[in-house]
C-alpha cells in the first residue's frame, strides 16, 4: 500500500497544503473568526497554540460533517443506508486524522520481537496434522481481497479476472483450490470476496459460472469514501453519483477497511452462527496464498485461554523486498512497521536486510469472534495512511486509508510465522506474469508449485521493459512462453519479440534501442548472453 503516515494535522498542512503556520492562520483564521470571534493575533505560547489547533480541528470537523450531510441528501433508495454506514466510518477516520499528535512511532522504543513471537514454519509443521482434518477446515473461511482493478497491467475490470495460467484467472484458481480441499476432505470451506465499488458488479456477473462448483461463495463490499481536497480538507464530490464528473471523487479506503465492512455487512455474524472460527485473508493476486493445513491446525489446537487471535505470515526479506512492512515489538505488543512510518533519518536502517530480516506477506489468519469483539468495542486501532493523488485538472486530493495487518497489535496472543518464500507469489506486473506462466511452475488443483526440475529454489529476477507493460501487448510478443528452468536473470528493453520454443539460461539481457527491433528466432537457446542492436528475422 502506498502513501505517507503523517504525524499530525499541523505537520500535514505544513507539508502538504501550506508552507508555514502564518499561512495556516491566513487560510483558516478568517473563517473561524466569522464563526467564533477569534483574535487575529498568532498564538504566542504553547497553550494558546494548542487551543488554536483545537478550534481549527473542530471547525474542520464541523465543515466536513456539513458537507457529508449534503452528500447523503442526494443518495437514493437502499444505497442511502449503505452510504450512511460508510460515512460513519469515514467520520471516525477523519476525526482520528485530525487528532493524531506526534509521530506514529518513536524510533528509540522499537525493539526486535521476542524469539517466541515469530515461529519458524518448520516448527509449526512438525506438530503434524490431526486425524480428522475436516473438523479444522469446517472452522475456516477463505477471504480474498478483490477490490483492485487491472489498470496497472493495461486491463479493464477487476484484476482477479485476468488470465494467468492455462486460461485460468486469479478467481478461477482460487475456486479450484478451495473446491479441491472440500472434495478431498469432505469439508465445507466457503470463499468470501471483499469487493470494492470498482469490482463488485463485474465480479458478481462472473460468479454465476461457479454455481455447480463445490464452494459456497459470498461477497461483501468495501466502504466508499470521498476523496478530500488537499487545500480545503473537504470532499471533492458534489453528490453521491459515481459517473461523469464524479467518477474519480470516490475511493475504497485500503484493505484495513475489511474489519468494519465485514462486520457491517452482517456476513461476519452469519459465519460465526454457522460455526466458523477463523478467516484466512490474502490478496487475490498472491498465487502462493493457499490454505495451509499446518497453520490452521496450530490455530485450532491452542488451549482456550491462550487462543491465538491473529497470525501474520512473514518471510525472509531479500533486496527486492526492502520496502515491505516488518514486525517489531512496541509497547509490549507485536506491531507492523511500514516504511511510511519510518522517520527519514532511519529509512536506510529500515531497509537493512541484516536488522529487519522479515517482511509481511499479507497472508493473515484472524479470529472471527475477536473481530466482532473489537468492532463492538470500537477498539480496532490502525495507523492512518495519507495517500496523495492528483485528479484531472491538476486537482490535488488526499485519501485516508488503513492496512489490514496494522491491526495486529489489537489482537490477543498475536503471532508471526516465518513461512517459505513459495507462499509469497504476487503477480503485480507482466514480469511476474511471465514467471507464473512459464515452466518454472506446475499447476495442480489450482495451486502453483515450483517445478522439481528447477535446481534452485529461488525464482529468477525478471524485468520486462515498458513495451511489455500491458497484458495484451505482452502476449503478442511471445509466440510461446520461453523455457526458463535454468534462468537466473532476464532483462528485456525495447521492441523485442520471442519466437516459439525459445530457451533462456543464466543471465540474459536483450536491449533494442529506440527505432531498432529484435526478433528472437524460434528454437533459440540464449545462455549468459547480451543481445543488442537490430536483429530481425523476416519471412520470404
Amino acid at each position: 500500500m502506498t502513501g505517507v503516515l503523517f504525524c499530525s494535522l499541523s505537520a500535514f498542512i505544513t507539508n502538504h497544503a501550506t508552507p508555514t503556520y502564518y499561512d495556516i492562520r491566513q487560510k483558516w483564521l478568517p473563517r473561524m473568526t466569522d464563526n467564533g470571534g477569534l483574535s487575529k493575533e498568532l498564538p504566542s505560547n504553547s497553550n494558546e497554540m494548542a487551543q488554536f489547533q483545537e478550534v481549527m480541528r473542530q471547525q474542520l470537523e464541523s465543515s466536513m460533517h456539513a458537507e457529508l450531510e449534503k452528500l447523503l441528501g442526494t443518495a437514493k433508495g437502499a444505497k442511502a443506508e449503505v452510504s450512511k454506514k460508510d460515512f460513519e466510518g469515514f467520520r471516525k477516520l477523519f476525526h482520528r486524522f485530525l487528532q493524531v499528535k506526534g509521530p506514529s512511532v518513536e524510533w528509540s522504543k522499537i525493539n526486535r520481537p521476542p524469539e517466541d513471537s515469530i515461529q519458524p514454519y518448520d516448527k509449526i509443521k512438525a506438530k503434524g496434522l490431526p486425524d480428522n482434518i475436516a473438523d479444522s477446515l469446517n472452522k475456516l473461511v477463505v477471504v480474498k481481497l478483490n477490490g483492485g482493478l487491472g489498470t496497472s497491467m493495461g486491463c479493464k475490470g477487476p484484476k482477479s479476472l485476468i488470465s494467468v495460467r492455462n486460461e485460468n484467472t486469479f478467481l478461477d484458481l482460487t475456486v479450484k483450490q478451495i473446491e479441491h480441499l472440500n472434495k478431498t476432505y469432505n469439508a465445507d470451506v466457503p470463499l468470501v470476496l471483499m469487493n470494492s465499488f470498482n469490482t463488485d458488479e463485474d465480479t458478481k456477473k462472473i460468479l454465476q459460472k461457479y454455481t455447480h462448483h463445490r464452494v459456497k461463495i459470498h461477497t461483501f463490499n468495501q466502504s466508499r469514501y470521498p476523496r478530500i481536497n488537499k487545500e480545503s480538507l473537504l470532499p471533492v464530490a458534489k453528490d453521491m453519483a459515481m459517473t461523469g464528473e464524479n467518477a474519480d471523487v470516490w475511493y475504497p479506503p485500503g484493505h484495513g477497511d475489511i474489519y468494519a465492512s465485514f462486520f457491517n455487512s452482517g456476513l461476519l455474524e452469519q459465519l460465526i452462527a454457522e460455526g466458523k472460527e477463523y478467516i484466512f485473508v490474502s490478496n487475490i493476486d498472491n498465487l502462493g496464498a493457499t490454505v495451509d493445513l499446518y497453520i490452521l491446525n496450530h490455530l485450532v489446537s491452542q488451549p482456550n485461554g491462550k487462543r491465538c487471535e491473529f497470525i501474520m505470515e512473514v518471510t525472509d526479506k531479500t533486496r527486492a523486498d526492502v520496502k515491505g512492512g516488518t514486525l517489531i515489538q512496541y509497547d509490549g505488543k507485536l506491531r507492523l512497521l511500514e516504511i511510511a512510518q519510518v522517520p527519514k533519518a532511519h529509512v536506510d536502517e529500515f531497509k537493512s536486510v541484516s536488522k529487519f530480516k522479515i517482511f509481511n506477506t499479507n497472508n493473515l489468519w484472524i479470529s472471527l469472534s475477536a473481530i466482532k469483539r473489537l468492532q463492538e468495542q470500537n477498539a480496532m486501532d490502525m495507523e492512518i495512511i495519507v495517500n496523495p493523488k492528483t485528479l484531472d485538472g491538476d486537482l490535488n486530493v488526499i485519501q485516508l486509508e488503513t492496512a489490514v495487518g496494522a491491526a495486529i497489535k489489537c489482537f490477543d496472543n498475536a503471532l508471526g510465522i516465518n513461512v517459505p518464500r513459495s507462499r509469497f507469489l504476487p503477480v503485480k506486473t507482466t514480469s511476474d506474469l511471465l514467471l507464473v506462466m512459464s515452466n518454472l511452475y506446475s499447476l495442480e488443483a489450482g495451486s502453483l508449485t515450483m517445478s522439481e526440475r528447477r535446481e534452485f529454489p529461488t525464482t529468477p529476477h525478471v524485468k520486462l521493459g515498458s513495451s511489455f507493460t500491458k497484458v495484451q501487448e505482452y502476449l503478442t510478443r511471445f509466440e510461446s512462453i520461453p523455457d526458463m528452468l535454468e534462468l537466473d536473470h532476464l532483462t528485456v528493453s525495447g521492441d523485442v519479440t520471442f519466437g516459439k520454443h525459445v530457451s533462456l539460461k543464466g543471465t540474459v539481457i536483450i536491449i533494442a534501442n529506440h527505432g531498432d527491433r529484435i526478433d528472437i528466432p524460434a528454437g533459440s537457446m540464449l545462455e549468459n548472453k547480451i543481445v543488442s542492436g537490430n536483429l530481425r528475422i523476416l519471412d520470404h
